[in-house]
């Protein structure tokens, strides 16, 4: 059993730590900016199995610097606990709930509770369940579970390693293996009793040879600014390329073959020795800045990375890959132009692995680049043709882009997005958008937007989230500011201003990456239209 929630509340401490030095921070204060709650708070326990019901628990959570420990029994004061450190505890026999609150730099709090049983019986009944991770190579995840437990170790029976790994009864305790093979798993169940109880089950352990996800997504470019060698239509690839071409080598050792995962077609090439790709026609990227690529591989390694200038030329860059994850490389083409290499001419690519026949790697958005991709971030005018703005809706409102109904006043322009708050809707209606990138406050912390109101004295919320902080009660970012102006016009375009500075929560170092709009906002919806546009930082 596990209860966790959000506690807001700032420490004052802030302003004196301007112009003081804080110990560990040698009076940089910038980080103090971040407003974001711990996070993952939970508390691991250790008792003793002597009849005396002590129990040490030590919490842990991201962004923590302390804790507060309130035991669950007849101990009314809490006890404060430092990250990294841990208090132990005599309970009489029982089941008790522990409740931790986890404080982060900025004051901002998490509170968790947890439950502890506390036995003097030896555990019974104890399952063990064991699996292979599925996404993390000869990792492999125990669940044990018993009756009058509190904790078990786990002995995972690799040569040489005989420390167990401990855990919660009925939390998972996890091991990655460096070879893959059949181990004997021990797993030994703990109450406060002197006994306790045990279980071995032989487990073969598994490697993950090919990834489990895609590569990451990649963002519009312009065609004049990507010359494609792969990238899964992505964009438009130089034709007639052979992706896995003889070039003498001895092929007793090495295997090529087009991987799909899913529909995703990307290269594999597997013991790694050299191959590459014979591009269909030569090609000048001599205009472009930077050589991308993504690299999976179940072992750690390096690759070299040679672009071919006419076939001849051999200069490359050596990157480290980390297991069992892509690994994604923007390269600047300095790094080759530096060697010497010109890259007016590439008609090949090469790649050499490290160790050589020894490891498989899967490739995929090999391309040449230049320029900044067009995505959706801040200014936001909607005139893009390559773009699809998606506005999600909530409390029964609808946002779509569509051509500009009256094109007078402030807003000549084609494009516009319809806000409609369905009849009877919910007074929270709104609609959201999410930026492929967090905005840039160097362009300033004052917003604009262009507005068409059918009425005076309506009210527009304009609010930013950040999407992958905290989470309050209901699943919501928790981490947000928003801003609410009125209209003083109707049936015409108006420019309003939001000051993102009014609003106490805010902070230009917080990654916003989410615009939601909340049109008459506090009032039911009546199926009327509202038109708004331009969404534009200034100073």
């Amino acid at each position: 059993m596990k209860k966790i929630k959000l506690i807001f509340g700032f420490v004052f401490l802030l302003a004196i730590a301007i112009s003081c030095t804080v110990d560990g921070i040698d009076g940089e204060t910038s980080m103090l900016d971040s407003v974001t709650a711990p996070s993952e708070v939970l508390a691991f326990y250790n008792i003793t199995q002597d009849n005396t019901g002590s129990v040490t628990i030590t919490p842990n959570g991201e962004g923590a610097v302390s804790y507060d420990i309130y035991y669950g029994d007849d101990t009314a004061a809490a006890v404060n606990v430092l990250q990294g450190k841990s208090t132990t505890h005599i309970y009489k026999e029982g089941t008790y709930d522990v409740k931790i609150v986890a404080v982060g730099i900025t004051g901002l709090k998490m509170e968790m509770s947890q439950s502890l049983v506390v036995s003097f019986k030896a555990p019974e009944n104890l399952e063990v369940i064991i699996t292979n991770d599925l996404a993390i190579s000869k990792k492999v995840n125990v669940m044990a579970n018993a009756d009058y437990a509190t904790m078990y170790d786990v002995y995972f029976g690799e040569t040489g390693n005989d420390v167990p790994v401990s855990a919660n009864n009925g939390e998972v305790a996890s091991y990655t293996y460096k070879t893959a093979g059949t181990y004997k798993i021990r797993v030994v169940s703990k109450s406060a009793a002197i006994q306790t109880t045990e279980k071995s089950l032989d487990f073969v352990v598994t490697a993950i040879e090919q990834p489990t996800a895609s590569a990451p997504t990649q963002p519009f470019r312009k065609g004049d600014d990507v010359i494609s060698i792969f990238s899964s239509s992505v964009y438009d690839v130089v034709t007639g390329s052979e992706y896995f071409p003889y070039w003498s080598q001895d092929q007793q050792y090495w295997s090529t073959a087009l991987f799909q995962l899913k529909g995703d077609e990307m290269l594999n090439y597997i013991n790694l020795t050299y191959q590459g790709i014979q591009l269909g026609s030569a090609q000048d990227a001599s205009s472009m800045e930077y050589l991308h690529v993504d690299i999976w591989s179940a072992d750690d390694m390096s690759i070299k990375i040679f672009p071919l200038q006419g076939g001849v030329d051999q200069k490359s860059v050596t990157k480290t890959l980390v297991a069992n994850q892509w690994n994604s490389f923007d390269i600047p083409l300095s790094e080759f132009t530096s060697q010497g290499l010109p890259l007016d001419n590439v008609g090949q690519f090469m790649f050499v692995g490290s160790p050589e026949r020894e490891r498989t790697v899967f490739i995929d958005n090999l391309y040449f680049y230049k320029g900044v991709p067009v995505s959706i971030q801040m200014p936001l005018d909607f005139e893009s043709t390559q773009l699809t703005y998606t506005w999600n809706g909530f409390g029964r409102a609808t946002a779509t882009l569509v051509d500009n109904p009256q094109k007078s006043g402030s807003n000549l322009s084609n494009k516009v997005v319809r806000f409609n708050k369905q009849s009877g809707s919910e007074v929270w209606a709104g609609a959201s958008i999410n930026l492929d990138s967090p905005v840039n406050f160097a362009n300033g912390s004052k917003v604009s937007i262009n507005i068409w109101s059918p009425r005076v004295g309506a009210k527009i919320l304009f609010k930013m989230e950040n999407s992958t902080g905290a989470k309050d009660g209901n699943g919501n970012p928790a981490v947000f500011v928003q801003v609410e102006a009125q209209t003083t016009v109707a049936n015409s375009w108006q420019v309003l201003t939001f000051d993102l500075t009014d609003y106490a929560g805010f902070s230009t170092t917080i990654p916003y990456d989410r615009i939601i709009f909340y049109n008459d906002n506090g009032t039911a919806g009546t199926g009327t239209d509202y038109y708004f546009d331009d969404i534009e930082q200034f100073k």
